[in-house]
């Protein structure tokens, strides 16, 4: 067993790697009356392209088909239902699918061995017949027609999905209906068993337990149980072009307030940024000029062309990051043109830098105390960079105000496209 310190958040990690290739992840929290575990498969909706664990050729398999998976792992065999059983325990239970991994969680402070324990077990034994596929097709099938019908969800997928011409990313991570009618139970053993071997995937536990014994009990459920060694997954790799497939679309739904969404593609290995500085960077250069605490968001406040305030996020694939901008108002031609000509015209000070560098190195300080949020960072940490990253007090106060006007100054911003939503 590895512990790691992390001296300025007052943390200890402690980590091993199974015989089998599962990484387990403890963060204990003493001070705390909680727990919260996750155990999450390197396997989302970007993974549909790929050759299956025992084969030799490269599969195509239906989109959606990772979150159709997540479903499916809560019906077992002997027809016990997960989310009843972590209730009795006391504890909650959910999962969630993303474009890049599949999550199964519960939260508890009680009955943490048997919750560890049947976490394991119950993602570790599918249940996938004719039956309960078809009868999940319905149920998701509902469920995607709901996300239709909900302006912010059509207003953010649209973007992505006029952003991106090749990658997978463009599509919902719940698929569409075309495609999930196509699934079988074949296809999710198949996907099942290549992404769901221990090799790639791991445990993170945060909150009041005892490291040692936590990894003793995931320890002990690992070896009474045998799965095929993992290779290397030999995935599709996408050669996706700067260009977007559309640049604008008008849609009408039945709404009050008019919607709009610019999404910018932005290929930061042309910046020579990694991802992680990629991120780092383009979040306080857009913060400082489009977030809720910037001129521009006031200035539009003020003139009554926005009553909330503007957001905006971002997504990554290996090479390129597409930074979303939402924004809600009933002179909407208006607030495209604002939006438009500041982030043609992005602007910094040091000061204002050095400001938002403190502002999230103490968001690291915060966050640590949390252990819902501790977990998350872990997880994500090792989807997007292969490890956890430890030094991220110290990496945000090293960030360079010069690169960052470096960055602004070579930023190619003319790959852009526009949603706008407006009442029927």
């Amino acid at each position: 067993m590895k512990k790691t310190k992390i001296e300025k958040l007052k943390l200890e990690i402690y980590s091993e790697k199974l015989d089998n290739g599962l990484e387990i992840y403890v963060v204990p929290k003493n001070n705390c009356n909680n727990i919260y575990a996750t155990f999450t498969a390197k396997y989302g909706s970007n993974n549909d392209e790929f050759v299956p664990i025992n084969e030799h050729k490269m599969k195509k398999f239906p989109l959606g088909i990772a979150h159709f998976l997540e479903h499916k792992m809560f019906e077992m065999e002997d027809g016990r239902d997960p989310f009843e059983i972590y209730s009795n325990n006391g504890a909650d239970a959910n999962a969630n699918t993303s474009n890049y991994k599949t999550t199964y969680l519960f939260s508890g402070p009680e009955f943490f061995e048997e919750n560890m324990n049947f976490l394991l077990d119950y993602v570790q034994k599918p249940h996938f017949t004719d039956q309960n596929v078809e009868k999940e097709k319905g149920i998701i099938t509902q469920e995607i027609k709901m996300y239709q019908d909900d302006p912010y969800s059509v207003l953010y997928e649209k973007g992505i999905y006029n952003s991106f011409i090749k990658h997978p990313i463009k599509i919902p991570v719940i698929g569409d209906i075309k495609n999930i009618n196509k699934i079988t139970k074949e296809d999710l053993y198949a996907c099942y068993n290549t992404f769901y071997n221990p090799g790639n995937m791991f445990v993170v536990v945060t909150g009041n337990v005892d490291p040692n014994k936590t990894i003793e009990i995931i320890k002990e459920n690992q070896e009474k149980k045998k799965f095929d060694k993992l290779t290397k997954i030999k995935q599709k790799e996408y050669d996706e072009p700067d260009k977007i497939e559309k640049a604008k679309e008008k849609i009408k739904m039945d709404i009050n307030l008019p919607k709009l969404g610019i999404n910018y593609k932005i290929n930061y290995k042309k910046l020579e940024l990694d991802l992680r500085d990629a991120l780092a960077y383009l979040s306080i250069i857009f913060d400082i000029n489009i977030g809720s605490t910037s001129l521009v968001n006031e200035k539009l406040k003020n003139d009554n062309i926005i009553t909330s305030n503007l957001e905006f996020t971002f997504l990554y694939t290996d090479k390129h990051i597409l930074l979303t901008v939402l924004g809600e108002s009933q002179k909407i031609n208006v607030l495209e043109q604002e939006l438009e000509d500041k982030i043609k015209n992005l602007e910094i000070t040091e000061e204002e830098f050095e400001r938002k560098k403190l502002n999230i190195a103490s968001s690291y300080v915060f966050m640590s105390d949390n252990i819902f949020s501790m977990n998350e960072k872990i997880m994500n940490s090792i989807i997007k960079y292969n490890e956890i990253k430890t030094d991220d007090i110290e990496y945000t106060k090293n960030l360079s105000f010069n690169k960052a006007k470096t960055i602004i100054k070579n930023l190619d911003l003319s790959n852009k496209n526009i949603i706008i939503i407006e009442p029927k």
